[in-house]
């Protein structure tokens, strides 16, 4: 099994009186302006039993070429600035970071 590049997963809950939508947009641009972010996927969880949600909320995905595209990520003075106000709004956390296992690649479909 090969790997295909670093993956950085969190998944949080934020505080009742966080302003998400700001948030979000501020994570839109950050990894916008980061270039070692290869893939930058969000999402807001709608499905999930409450019992096993445990409370998360949102999940957020970056994809980068290696780990040193991670490392470069994380100690970029944008991501210091940007990690200071997210973690503010930040009620329950977990993150995840590991090499990538690809075991079957994602396929875009077009409308």
């Amino acid at each position: 099994m090969a790997t295909s590049g670093f993956k950085h997963l969190v998944v949080v809950k934020f505080k009742e009186d966080a302003k998400v939508d700001e948030i979000l947009k501020g994570l839109e641009n950050l990894v916008s302006q980061i270039d070692s972010v290869k893939s930058f996927e969000w999402g807001e969880d709608k499905e999930s039993h409450e019992m096993l949600r445990q409370g998360f909320t949102h999940a957020f995905s970056m994809t980068f070429e290696n780990k040193d595209g991670y490392v470069a990520f994380t100690s970029h003075p944008l991501h210091v600035e940007f990690s200071a106000a997210f973690t503010a709004v930040i009620d329950k956390i977990v993150l995840l970071d590991f090499p990538v296992a690809a075991v079957k690649s994602s396929v875009v479909v077009t409308p």
